[in-house]
């Protein structure tokens, strides 16, 4: 698949998570954490069947072959984040939580060098520290004092545990499944994790009753369900497997952006500092995906010359 294609895939992935934010602070407020997360991905996951069946069929070799590797990828990717996700909002600010998973990046290009023995690149280095800045700047408004009151809650811990388990979801999917398509490699770990995350939500508490649930939350769940997992986890789940993990997690620190454009299309100012942020965090991006290239060290440049010279 042309390069350029799976990064509009993995742009179309960052736009749609970065609405789901904006609709999950939503969500939360009629439904238990590990409900949303239930409705989401068993939704989800029916859709996911349904289309494999259609197309594919179900290999049974390929599953028998992968079947550890899928349970624990749907334990940890899909049930793993999203419990901890769902529930470290409820407990921590925006900022915090924002600013968490705006090291994802970072997270998993340490993860691929040790378990997949990947190397960094010049531009993918200099991509992650872009886009780091911008998010600092995005996710600050540019003041230091924001970053000095930061406080460490348990809700903090549950979104960097999160953190881990979505770098974890990619980087051991790339490891351990053989002989998959990202639509099988996709399928099976959220079924998976639908089941676990719908047995856990069976013994929580909803805040509201079902039948009183607005019809726009409803819709939320919805838009969750089909635009940010069904294609958002099949595009990601393409890009790890053309690009590899460390460009296609950069891809994430887009969502803060999106979450940010959407916010100021509902009536919140955006700041100066949040413009130039992303500013950086596309600059970032477009470096480590090798868009913008980065010049040559000038000692080469002085050897080349030396060279020709003689």
């Amino acid at each position: 698949m042309k390069p350029l294609k799976i990064y509009l895939m993995l742009l179309g992935f960052a736009i749609f998570t970065g609405a789901t934010f904006n609709v999950a602070k939503y969500t939360v407020d009629y439904f238990s954490s590990f409900s949303a997360a239930a409705w989401r991905f068993g939704l989800a996951a029916v859709v996911m069947l349904m289309i494999l069946m259609v197309t594919e069929g179900v290999g049974k070799n390929e599953f028998r072959k992968n079947a550890i590797a899928y349970l624990v990828l749907g334990i940890v990717g899909i049930f793993g984040f999203n419990a901890l996700f769902f529930t470290g909002l409820k407990y921590t600010s925006p900022v915090n939580g924002a600013l968490i998973m705006g090291l994802n990046p970072l997270v998993t290009t340490i993860f691929a060098q040790m378990i997949l023995k990947d190397k960094m690149t010049t531009k993918q280095a200099a991509g992650i520290f872009f886009a780091f800045i911008g998010v600092l700047l995005v996710i600050t408004q540019g003041s230091i004092e924001t970053v000095k009151t930061l406080s460490i809650s348990g809700g903090d811990l549950m979104i960097f545990g999160g953190n881990i388990c979505w770098a974890l979801y990619g980087v051991l999917g790339r490891r351990f499944v053989k002989d998959a398509t990202p639509l099988s490699a996709t399928t099976y770990p959220m079924t998976i994790g639908a089941v676990s995350l719908i047995v856990v939500s069976l013994f929580m508490p909803n805040p509201v009753p079902l039948p009183t649930i607005p019809i726009g939350a409803w819709g939320a769940i919805a838009f969750m369900a089909f635009f940010t997992t069904v294609l958002g986890y099949l595009w990601w789940n393409q890009g790890m497997k053309e690009i590899g993990a460390s460009k296609t997690s950069l891809f994430f620190n887009l969502v803060p952006v999106v979450t940010m454009m959407i916010s100021f299309a509902t009536g919140t100012p955006v700041s100066v500092f949040q413009m130039i942020g992303t500013v950086f965090i596309l600059l970032g991006v477009l470096t480590a995906s090798g868009v913008i290239t980065i010049p040559k060290h000038h000692t080469e440049k002085r050897a080349a010359v030396s060279s020709y010279q003689k």
